[in-house]
């Protein structure tokens, strides 16, 4: 990878939900020549459309994660684990740090800690004990350890609980043209009757860029005890 460079990876409960979340970001990172990878835990397919075959949506989502990530030049993770039975357990934890270990991303972003969703909440608590235990040199896996300096928590309808937008981060209209050309080979972004996913993430962009007063932006919690402004004078 080139010198300066960044590794982004968006680990979600579900294949949709960092590309949903923070998919204009990842946009455009990758304009600016950064690598960008996902990882759901899970893939998704209890959404299945009705009439259609779990396992055959499953399969589907699997094609869409590969399919928003390749049109980002980047790669997607999917592990095979039933969605709706994430285990919150250690062995969880080993799988996600094995791949941040692999991976080696500057940056991660996954669910916030509340959520309506079992497995966003879930994947909270995996990708933060898993980035601990990748960076720890002493805890001895396959590979060496790697330690990703920076945590984000994406903005997520479904994950709104004291969810307080904190780091705002902007985007071209370039990325988001991108983003949404990309997001848009999720069958359930563009398809599903109980929600209207796309709508709704196109429109709090350009809120969040108002706020922001740029075009587009989308926004993030991070850690609570890396809140702190620093500064030597008012």
């Amino acid at each position: 990878m080139s010198e300066g460079k960044l590794t982004i990876l968006g680990i979600g409960g579900h294949v949709g939900d960092m590309e949903l979340t923070a998919g204009g970001v990842l946009a455009s990172h990758s304009l600016k020549g950064d690598r960008i990878v996902t990882l759901a835990l899970t893939a998704g397919e209890r959404g299945v459309p009705a009439g259609q075959d779990m396992e055959d949506y499953r399969k589907q989502k699997v094609r869409e994660a590969e399919a928003f990530a390749g049109m980002l030049g980047g790669e997607a993770i999917v592990f095979d684990i039933p969605d709706g039975e994430l285990e919150d357990n250690t062995d969880m934890r080993l799988r996600v740090c094995d791949v941040i270990r692999r991976v080696k991303p500057n940056v991660i972003i996954t669910h916030f800690k509340n959520s309506m969703h079992k497995d966003h909440m879930t994947t909270h608590r995996i990708v933060n004990d898993a980035r601990f235990y990748a960076g720890l040199a002493s805890f001895q896996r396959e590979l060496p350890a790697h330690f990703a300096s920076k945590l984000y928590y994406a903005e997520n309808w479904e994950d709104a609980v004291d969810y307080k937008p904190y780091v705002y981060v902007d985007f071209s209209q370039e990325a988001y043209d991108l983003w949404v050309k990309a997001v848009s080979q999720h069958w359930f972004v563009t398809g599903s009757k109980s929600f209207p996913y796309l709508e709704y993430y196109k429109h709090l962009a350009r809120v969040r860029g108002i706020e922001a007063r740029k075009q587009y932006a989308e926004t993030f919690m991070i850690p609570e005890e890396t809140m702190r402004l620093r500064q030597s004078e008012l």
